[in-house]
């Protein structure tokens, strides 16, 4: 069990009703969840981690193969030419060889980014890698017990003020969306995955950074497929569940770095703010 955190389970008060969530991501009602046992990784995958991955299995990202994925547009440089933007979140930007090892596209890499989280990666990459590693993507509900960090009913795994103290706690878009980032948590991009103090269970960045992804899929009845201990999950459906928000989130159009706060996306998506951490059961 090298490096993941055992994690001893119970009942906890899963989602949310505050009125300031998104009514189509169906973070409510509140509800009690029972999760066995299970272990968790303390961080999201790093490029290092990925990397050693991808030099033993030869595996290609599906932005690899596509040979384009998205980037947050105020990551290129002023004279990147245009190209394709997402019409409802314009600062997507379509990025020709964009993937992993080259986050921003040609010129860019990951050299000076090794304990940073994987980001490009989609359902299916993530899939490859646990299988690979002997682990899994966490369920939703083990995924929100992890990051409350032992809290009851909190916006945050550390508590319900975004920045206590005046203490940054993560990593999001301080300023103005998307105009200007101000920097004043330290970070324009992904961060380290252990940046930050860790919550009460010893995880880091369970809130902001980057999109994690889980095993579910995504439904927005949040009793879909499920059993009596809140397990299991929609059987059917087009999109995957993800979880925790990320470096772009503000609260002026997406207060997505809650613990209950939730979107679906196809497995195949790929995109500069998206990754993973592992789970396996308990044994």
């Amino acid at each position: 069990m090298s490096g993941l955190v055992p994690l001893e389970g119970g009942t906890f008060l899963m989602g949310s009703d505050d009125a300031r969530s998104y009514p189509g991501d169906g973070e409510g009602p509140v509800r009690r969840v029972e999760v066995e046992p299970f272990w968790i990784s303390p961080t999201t995958v790093s490029n290092a981690a990925f990397a050693a991955f991808a030099d033993a299995t030869g595996h290609r990202t599906a932005a690899e193969r596509f040979g384009w994925s998205f980037v947050f547009g105020g990551l290129l440089p002023d004279d990147f030419p245009p190209t394709r933007a997402v019409a409802s979140a314009p600062w997507w930007r379509l990025v020709e060889g964009a993937d992993w090892r080259r986050p921003e596209g040609p010129g860019s890499g990951v050299a000076d980014r090794a304990d940073h989280p994987v980001v490009h990666v989609s359902w299916d990459d993530a899939r490859a890698y646990c299988d690979w590693a002997g682990l899994r993507l966490a369920t939703e509900a083990e995924w929100e017990y992890a990051a409350r960090g032992g809290l009851e009913g909190c916006a945050f795994p550390w508590g319900d003020e975004l920045e206590p103290g005046g203490e940054h706690r993560m990593n999001v878009w301080q300023g103005t969306f998307p105009q200007g980032n101000t920097v004043a948590d330290g970070w324009l991009g992904t961060c380290p995955v252990t940046a930050f103090e860790p919550n009460g269970l010893g995880l880091y960045n369970m809130t902001g950074n980057v999109w994690e992804w889980c095993q579910d899929r995504f439904d927005t009845d949040p009793h879909a497929g499920r059993g009596p201990r809140g397990t299991g999950g929609p059987e059917d459906g087009a999109r995957r569940s993800s979880r925790g928000g990320s470096y772009l989130c503000h609260a002026s159009y997406c207060r997505r770095y809650r613990v209950s706060a939730r979107q679906g996306l196809t497995p195949d998506s790929s995109m500069g703010n998206a990754g993973f951490r592992c789970a396996r059961d308990a044994v």
